[in-house]
């Protein structure tokens, strides 16, 4: 009887992946997008390979149902695996070592479940616990409700994952009706359940492959089904689950490895670029009022590109809860209602549920050629999903760095490195979806591919406006200054230039324009080393004045160690003033040790002290040094940063796939 219950189980499951085949093809073809609206199930309706689908679902079902009757639960479902393997045969996935290998983790995990669960099982269940199943109700709505706020093959497979639960329930009452009282009550909600799965089931054929379906269903409906045999039905010992656990591993691990392995879709198609400037949709996590470094350069990127006449639309987060849209020097700004975020005073974040909805209905209204993404977080990575998915080529540019933002959470030291790593791959995730990648130097460029982004990024710098800074300064200085320009946070080590700024001559002053969490803490530390008097905080300052305190300065002095280009280093620069900087990342691209200023050892104090008091005390060298920087920053002129990206734009908005060009130094 058992040997008869796995083969009519097995030929359940050909069926299930002729259903597959057929109904996912019926709902890509009908679906005009990654959801299946009304529209797309009259369409649906009047496919006949739909209807060839569901009587091959049909005649699966009844085979499962006698499957079910004559062996337990936890034997029958596991045999399901044969459904993913017809799948992928099924969709024509190029059976490479990797693929075959999956299969046969699957294959072979699923059957030592089967063989173990055989001779572990009690068939004999007696008043199964009903009210304990009901549990895997709440945990399918849960995924069901996840996917209603993702996109692509994240929403296909919290879908088919739901649907997955879904039906395991429905096998799990369907055993049940066999013993329990009540059975009508049973077999109507089993119905229920089913048609749930089924609509699930179809949301997901509409957003993603049929393989990752018919994994998710084959691998998580076995789970869910015998573990609610386990605690409501008592078909199994936590013990011996403990046992079927290893086999089981082996099969999920092997569905990961497949889904990892499969081929993206092609891009759709395309209508041709219309002709004239370009329309561009810029979306950043951050914008002006904000103050960063990534703020300012999609600000000048954005007006910049309006100025030559091209179509910018901006998508980035409101200073408040409001949505609205405003013009900004010829760019039009769309602004998407904001939250605070705990671990930092003014940064604040789009939540993920408004992101997924707003930008793709933005980038759909807007209808842009080109979408350049400044940052994998909520708003970049959905307007990458859904220029993704709509065939719109993406431009994806990198200021972030993952170790930034952990000094402004509470989690300890230890937790820094494998959430670092975690960071990393969650942005070489995002970013590997883009046509084009790019971060502004060549060293942040290897930091991306050594975390991981398997192809080639493209150095372009920022850019600075240099006639903006240039000119002689508008006030006399009353005493030589240091100046620092940045957050006062973390990684920007302004504490090391106030210890340097003791043993600097007493005349020389020392300016700090920025704000930031490690505001007070320096004011105090000011106050410690007996400088609160030659230390002014400056705070967050008009533009005019920034401009002013670059022009009196004497020296401008970086200590951060986690810059991926600094843009207030390269304005300095255009100011004509020498700089004192940390050698670290990318600001050795920026100085040139004895040409336009020094670099000292990050953390070393004594160093940094006596490199500033060298450019102090030496008036002809600070002036060589000064006009050194004015003709280094003259490679990094915004107009050439411009002429760059328009030159990405237009290949990639002629040919929307990956691309390799030749990185700008």
């Amino acid at each position: 009887m058992l040997t008869l219950a796995i083969g009519l189980a097995a030929a359940g499951a050909c069926c299930f992946a002729g259903t597959v085949h057929l109904q996912h093809r019926a709902v890509r073809g009908a679906a005009a997008g990654p959801e299946l609206r009304l529209s797309g199930i009259r369409a649906v309706l009047r496919t006949p390979g739909w209807y060839a689908g569901i009587g091959l679902a049909g005649l699966g079902a009844a085979l499962h149902v006698l499957a079910l009757t004559m062996a337990p639960l936890a034997v029958v479902q596991p045999v399901g695996v044969l459904t993913l393997v017809l799948t992928v045969l099924l969709a024509r996935i190029p059976l490479t070592r990797t693929v075959l290998a999956a299969l046969a983790m699957s294959v072979a995990g699923l059957a030592g479940f089967v063989a173990w669960s055989a001779t572990a099982t009690n068939a004999a269940v007696s008043a199964p616990d009903l009210g304990t199943a009901q549990w895997a109700l709440l945990g399918a709505a849960g995924l069901a409700t996840a996917a209603r706020y993702t996109r692509g093959r994240t929403r296909s497979l919290l879908s088919a994952l739901g649907t997955a639960v879904l039906f395991g329930f429905t096998s799990a009452l369907i055993r049940a009706a066999a013993v329990a009282p009540f059975a009508l009550l049973v077999i109507a909600e089993a119905v229920a359940a089913t048609l749930a799965g089924a609509w699930l089931l179809h949301q997901a054929y509409a957003s993603g492959p049929a393989p990752i379906v018919a994994g998710a269903t084959t691998v998580v409906d076995p789970l869910s089904a015998v573990l609610i045999g386990v605690f409501a039905y008592g078909e199994l010992t936590p013990g011996q689950l403990a046992v079927l656990a290893v086999p089981g591993v082996v099969a999920v691990a092997g569905l990961v490895l497949l889904v990892r392995e499969l081929p993206s879709p092609a891009a759709p198609a395309r209508r041709i670029r219309r002709e004239g400037p370009l329309r561009i949709a810029i979306t950043a996590d951050t914008y002006p009022p904000d103050v960063n470094g990534a703020a300012n350069f999609a600000a000048r990127l954005a007006s910049g590109l309006a100025a030559r006449g091209h179509d910018v639309h901006v998508l980035c987060p409101s200073p408040g809860n409001e949505t609205f849209t405003e013009t900004t020097a010829g760019v039009t700004v769309h602004r998407l209602g904001s939250v605070r975020t705990p671990f930092h005073p003014t940064f604040r974040i789009c939540p993920p549920w408004r992101t997924a909805t707003a930008v793709p209905a933005l980038l759909a209204g807007i209808d842009p050629d080109v979408v350049h993404t400044q940052a994998h977080f909520l708003v970049g990575r959905s307007a990458v999903r859904a220029a993704t998915a709509a065939g719109v080529p993406v431009v994806a540019t990198n200021h972030f760095m993952p170790e930034n933002l952990l000094d402004y959470g509470p989690l300890p030291r230890w937790t820094h490195r494998p959430l670092t790593r975690l960071a990393w791959r969650d942005l070489v995730r995002v970013f590997g979806r883009a046509t084009v990648c790019t971060t502004p130097t060549p060293r942040a460029a290897r930091l991306l591919e050594h975390h991981g982004l398997h192809r080639p990024v493209l150095a372009i710098s920022c850019g600075i406006d240099r006639a903006h800074y240039a000119g002689p300064p508008d006030e006399p200085a009353v005493a030589p200054a240091v100046l620092f320009v940045g957050r006062l946070d973390a990684e920007k080590n302004v504490h090391e230039l106030l210890e340097a700024a003791v043993a600097l001559p007493p005349d020389v002053r020392v300016e700090l324009v920025g704000d930031g969490s490690e505001r007070a803490r320096l004011e105090a530390l000011a106050a410690r080393l007996g400088l609160a008097d030659r230390v002014t905080f400056h705070g967050f300052v008009p533009d005019a004045d920034l401009v002013r305190a670059y022009r009196r300065c004497a020296v401008f002095c970086m200590p951060g160690t986690a810059e991926l280009q600094s843009l207030v280093t390269m304005e300095a620069m255009a100011a004509g003033k020498p700089v004192v900087a940390a050698d670290a990342m990318a600001l050795p691209h920026l100085v040139r040790p004895g040409r336009n200023g020094w670099l000292y050892p990050p953390g070393d104090v004594a160093e940094l002290a006596a490199r500033l008091t060298a450019v102090l005390t030496d008036a002809p060298a600070r002036t060589a040094m000064g006009q050194a920087s004015l003709d280094l920053i003259a490679a990094h002129d915004l107009d050439s940063t411009l002429d760059t990206f328009e030159g990405v734009y237009l290949d990639v908005a002629a040919r929307p796939v990956a691309v390799v060009l030749r990185a700008t130094r």
